[in-house]
């Protein structure tokens, strides 16, 4: 049964303050509708545009906490943060980033994602990506949304910070990676630039 637009709009405020981060796609979909009428509902009711809403929640929650790099050199929005435990952020591919033939996202975007967010998830002024292991479980292509999860593993023998970042499309892996982080407070100073895969 239809639901009045009184009704509809109230669903949809519910919706997204329980989930911020929903698309007006994911919302024309639930309440089946046009994108136009999500559109015209949020605007009716002062609701930002997701841009909008994420660039609020990074500002407000993370500008004061990320320390090893400025929060704009971040590949992707940050959406969760607690430094040295875990961190998330998400990356829409626009077609800037994807190949223009086959539209599918350039690999080194999905790197950039994963390694600056592991960056960002260290508690130190000084975090340097030592050495990464990367795999590419599938293609992404334009359109859809990369969700990074980076996870504090631990130290390796030589005391680097270990962070494994996995990063999504829907519930579906795309990318894994473990980036072997040196910090400016490490005992041991052993730094280099390695990239396997």
């Amino acid at each position: 049964m239809k639901k009045t637009k009184t009704e509809r709009q109230q669903l949809l405020k519910e919706k997204i303050e329980q989930s911020p981060f929903i698309t007006d796609e994911q919302l024309a979909k639930e309440y089946n509708v046009s994108i136009q009428t999500i559109r015209l509902d949020r605007m009716e009711m002062s609701i930002p545009e997701l841009r909008e809403r994420i660039k609020y929640v990074a500002t407000n929650q993370w500008n004061e906490t990320v320390k090893a790099l400025p929060l704009d050199e971040v590949i992707g929005e940050i959406i969760d943060l607690e430094l040295d435990k875990r961190a998330i952020s998400i990356l829409d591919i626009t077609f800037d980033l994807v190949f223009s033939r086959n539209k599918i996202a350039r690999g080194h975007h999905l790197f950039a994602q994963a390694n600056s967010l592991a960056v960002a998830v260290i508690n130190d002024e000084l975090a340097l990506t030592a050495k990464s292991e990367l795999k590419f479980t599938r293609q992404v292509i334009e359109g859809e949304r990369v969700i990074a999860k980076a996870i504090i593993q631990g130290k390796d023998k030589k005391d680097r910070t270990i962070v494994q970042v996995n990063s999504f499309v829907d519930n579906e892996k795309v990318f894994t990676g473990l980036f072997y982080m040196y910090q400016s407070n490490d005992n041991k100073g052993e730094y280099g630039n390695e990239i396997s895969n």
